[in-house]
């Protein structure tokens, strides 16, 4: 394995060229976010079988040869989690590398566990131990020493090798194509697209505000997105949530109102106080079907509810056994309950995972389906009655 430190144009036209047929691409990103809103882009790792580069994106201005490559449609990217990595290159160059392949799903259905990390992918997968010594590493500062680009080289060496296992492990397994719906998610832009008017839901401590409190509070976490999108600043250095709640909770309406209120410090008040107070002021005149409709937790199962879930339960168990997955992988307990309710907007009824545990669930709760003790093991079976008619589901 040949190892670069690409900081010129040239030098990654040359890579470009060099792995430009390769059918697969191990793909990570370092980056910073600590100070700003966008992720700043600091190193992109590359790999295939035989060459791996760290490229330096600080160094070089024109990072054309290398969107070229990741955007060829004829070389599938690997990454680990790839949601970060996939909104840093949109942000760069607006569009998406595709296709893709996620190790971090792709485990899941390899009974590796439900979003597990590199490193412990890497063990369990080629049983070796990966350092972790630069994972708080500032990659912005320069120069980069050797210890640095071990660390950042084996994150798409090993990330490779661990592809080449898992992808034909899944093909053995019929699995495949099971990730395609997930890897096209990940690739659609609108996956990325933030709402502002949908950003309260992530102010900490909305759940505690009803009405027109919550319509205050919508108002001003979307201002605050607006506001830090426009000065490239995490929102929390704008406002943090602490503060947006008392604003909600107060709507103070003159400045001296504003004033009074902790976190919100004289030169910021100077410079947006009206904007804020407005804000305030036309969410208080918002008619009522149009405040922002806080969910309420659901009611607590009654007690025939809970014994029907602990019976899908235990189906699922014997599904994710026999599949050798985790059952949290297929469904969580509120994907059961939403089941049981009779709705249809759940995982557990997309995809692979309505194949495999939510057809055969709803069976069970149509009677189609059975737990049977036999000899001390339980069994999930078709009952005689679906088997003896042959217009029952399958």
């Amino acid at each position: 394995m040949q190892e670069l430190f690409i900081e010129t144009t040239e030098q990654l036209q040359d890579f470009a060229s060099r792995v430009t047929d390769s059918p697969w691409l191990a793909v990570d990103t370092e980056f910073l976010r600590e100070r700003t809103y966008f992720p700043r882009l600091c190193l992109i790792q590359v790999a295939n079988e035989d060459v791996a580069a760290a490229i330096d994106p600080i160094a070089i201005t024109d990072l054309s040869p290398l969107q070229e490559l990741l955007m060829n449609p004829q070389i599938e990217k690997v990454f680990h989690a790839a949601r970060q990595d996939m909104e840093i290159f949109l942000n760069t160059w607006d569009s998406l590398p595709q296709p893709l392949f996620d190790t971090q799903p792709a485990a899941a259905l390899l009974g590796l566990g439900d979003q597990v990390g590199y490193g412990k992918l890497i063990q369990q997968v080629l049983k070796t131990e990966l350092a972790k010594d630069h994972s708080r590493t500032d990659w912005s500062r320069r120069p980069l020493d050797k210890a640095q680009l071990r660390y950042a080289l084996d994150d798409v060496i090993y990330l490779g090798q661990a592809y080449l296992k898992m992808k034909s492990q899944l093909e053995k397994l019929h699995r495949l194509p099971w990730l395609d719906a997930e890897f096209k998610a990940l690739t659609d832009p609108q996956t990325y697209s933030l709402e502002p008017l949908e950003m309260w839901k992530k102010v900490k401590g909305w759940q505690h505000l009803k009405g027109i409190k919550l319509a205050i509070l919508q108002a001003l976490a979307a201002w605050r997105e607006q506001q830090a999108l426009a000065r490239n600043l995490p929102r929390r250095w704008i406002l943090k949530d602490d503060v947006l709640l008392e604003l909600a909770r107060r709507a103070p309406k003159t400045l001296a109102e504003l004033e009074r209120i902790r976190g919100i410090d004289g030169g910021f008040l100077r410079s947006n106080g009206e904007a804020m107070l407005k804000q305030i002021q036309q969410s208080l005149q918002l008619p009522k079907d149009q405040w922002p409709k806080d969910k309420l937790p659901a009611a607590r199962p009654s007690p025939e509810q809970e014994a029907v879930l602990d019976l899908l339960n235990a189906a699922l168990r014997l599904i994710a056994h026999e599949a050798g997955l985790s059952p949290q992988v297929i469904a969580s307990r509120k994907d059961l309950l939403t089941l049981l309710s009779g709705e249809n907007q759940t995982p557990l009824l997309q995809g692979w995972r309505k194949t495999l545990a939510g057809e055969p669930l709803l069976e069970l709760l149509a009677g189609q389906r059975q737990l049977l003790m036999e000899r001390g093991k339980v069994t999930f079976q078709a009952t005689r009655q679906s088997e003896n008619n042959p217009t029952a589901e399958k």
